[in-house]
């Protein structure tokens, strides 16, 4: 890390920190002999202090996430009008995947990191980044404005699609038109947020789900008494117009500087960045249309388990769809934090390979995948134990009743078995697409997955109902985390399979002796906080015992400090002057 001497500051985007205004450090650049790093490199220390910002960002947004699903639970409980409108909110769910989380992500910010690059090889011509905004973002509006429109003519046909037996289809469609607006504000929004983190700047991209929950929350309160749920779905539109607006300021100020203004974390050393291969001029091979295919086929089928979901819960008695869905809202918050990882890291490993440093993208991949791992396994352990007093915690108030509280638990502990192989779809899919080459095996093996989810739920609704459901789910994209891991070669960042795989298993044996500690300390007490926080204490206590015994994620090297810096203070001798 540089001195603070060093270090400048960004006025325009208050924040005191960072040239890039994400209230992070920018990374060290390339160490004084040019030997140990090579462009674009960034510190651990960095990369830390980056996650944490992340993570904290996106637990703020999670609380958020849940006090709206708590106001929707609240005000309209778990019934057919809450079935219509969780029908219209698979649009933005599948909006956020296509446009913000996944699919543009896996395009833009390979593309604007090899711009990025070649910018720093000095002025050979055009900006290459503002070259990259001109040819993609016209055209990109114009395809989502027709998108959105299309939605919100087709919206009856929609519904009739996904939800066949869905009891109020006239409120579906009425709320997925205010919802199918969502498609050109998230687009907008995604194409913001991955240009900014290839930019290694996080403060605004984190910090965008934040104004949507919160803008989702004002409008039911304001308008439900006279819109009834429709004021949910007119949220979800509102909220995507906050996105999109909170982060094009911060774009736009990095779109005017002229190239020589660059971050110092944007510069590349002359001599480490590859020449731009033939056809990458202005971004072209990065937006080749069998490349952006490829990504939309596969984030389209991680998203469809939803979509398989809502289908086969629409036949069961009316609640199914909405215990499914608060079920899967509070399961996936540790997926979501330990995904903060890899969003962060995500352009690290992009610039690595535009780089041609395939090896530092590698290296950075196999702790990702193992840190990740044992942050969502901690995570199941304690869903698992603590599933009804969570549930019964957040949403048992108002319309929602004790009936719906144990109904979503059950669903919850089923639905958490998946959720390691949900987080390992979303780090592995990146060692895919990183290097920005089309790659049909991501998709296929998606497609693998969402096969093996349909028939499984097929097989499981009638006997077991929304638990059922959640099984296949959990089945699917396990099987889908296997294929993608397995699949790991030439064409992708080249991970060693067999050392992931036996670092893997070492998290996975501590969720497996954790679980049970949660559960015994989840029934010490019957008041769900306390119950609660006896089994998060459990479960945590032994999580931690056996991730050191097995070295899990390298848990020794990060926990023999700790007792090392209470003893210091301790045990130092003071110094009296005479």
């Amino acid at each position: 890390m540089r001195s603070g001497a060093a270090e400048r500051t960004d006025a325009a985007d208050g924040t005191g920190g960072s040239p890039a205004g994400d209230g992070v450090p920018r990374p060290a650049g390339p160490a004084p002999d040019g030997a140990s790093r090579t462009a674009g490199a960034v510190s651990g220390r960095f990369l830390a202090r980056a996650t944490l910002l992340s993570a904290a960002l996106s637990m703020a947004a999670a609380v958020l996430g849940l006090g709206r699903d708590q106001t929707l639970a609240h005000l309209f409980g778990a019934g057919a009008e809450t079935d219509a409108f969780l029908v219209a909110w698979t649009v933005p769910e599948m909006a956020s995947t296509l446009l913000i989380e996944d699919g543009m992500a896996f395009v833009l910010v390979p593309a604007f990191s090899l711009a990025l690059a070649r910018r720093g090889r000095g002025p050979l011509g055009p900006d290459p980044v503002r070259a990259l905004v001109a040819a993609s973002l016209p055209r990109l509006c114009l395809a989502l404005a027709g998108a959105a429109a299309l939605l919100v003519l087709g919206a009856p046909l929609l519904v009739a699609v996904l939800a066949p037996g869905l009891s109020d289809a006239s409120l579906a469609v009425a709320c997925t038109r205010l919802t199918g607006t969502c498609v050109l504000s998230f687009g907008l929004a995604g194409y913001c947020s991955a240009a900014l983190r290839a930019h290694r700047s996080y403060l605004a991209p984190g910090a965008i789900y934040i104004a949507y929950n919160a803008v989702i929350i004002a409008t039911m309160f304001v308008l439900a008494a006279h819109w009834g749920v429709r004021a949910a779905a007119l949220g979800v539109a509102l909220g995507g117009c906050a996105m999109a607006l909170a982060l094009a300021p911060s774009l736009w100020r990095r779109l005017a500087r002229r190239p020589g203004e660059a971050d110092e974390a944007d510069e590349a050393d002359e001599a480490g960045v590859p020449e731009a291969p033939d056809g990458d001029r202005d971004g072209v091979r990065a937006f080749a249309p069998a490349l952006v295919c490829a990504v939309l086929l596969f984030a389209v089928g991680r998203q469809s388990q939803v979509l398989i979901e809502r289908y086969f819960a629409s036949g069961l008695p009316a609640g199914a769809i909405s215990h499914l869905n608060y079920a899967q809202k509070v399961a996936q918050l540790p997926m979501s934090l330990a995904m903060m990882v890899c969003v962060v890291t995500f352009p690290v490993v992009a610039r690595a390979v535009a780089d041609g440093d395939i090896r530092r993208a590698r290296d950075r991949v196999e702790r990702d995948l193992v840190l990740m791992a044992c942050l969502v396994l901690f995570g199941t352990s304690v869903v698992v134990a603590c599933a009804p007093a969570i549930v019964q915690l957040l949403f048992q108030r108002g319309a929602f009743t004790a009936g719906d509280t144990a109904a979503t638990a059950a669903v919850m502990r089923v639905y958490a078995l998946g959720l390691l192989g949900h987080t390992l779809v979303g780090a592995l899919v990146r060692s895919y697409f990183s290097t920005g080459r089309t790659s049909w095996y991501p998709p296929a093996a998606m497609a693998i997955g969402v096969v093996a989810t349909v028939g499984l739920s097929a097989w499981a609704v009638e006997p077991w109902g929304a638990r059922g459901i959640a099984a296949a789910n959990a089945a699917g994209i396990t099987l889908t985390a296997l294929l993608l891991l397995l699949g790991l070669g030439p064409q992708s960042v080249p991970v060693r399979v067999p050392r992931v795989a036996g670092a893997l298993a070492r998290p996975v044996g501590a969720a497996v002796g954790a679980t049970p500690a949660g559960l015994f300390g989840a029934g010490l007490a019957d008041a769900p906080a306390v119950s609660a926080a006896a089994g998060f204490a459990c479960a945590g206590a032994v999580f931690v015992a056996l991730a050191w015994l097995l070295d899990a994620a390298g848990a020794r090297s990060l926990l023999l400090p700790v007792p090392q810096s209470v003893r210091s203070p301790l045990t130092r001798k003071l110094r009296h002057g005479r």
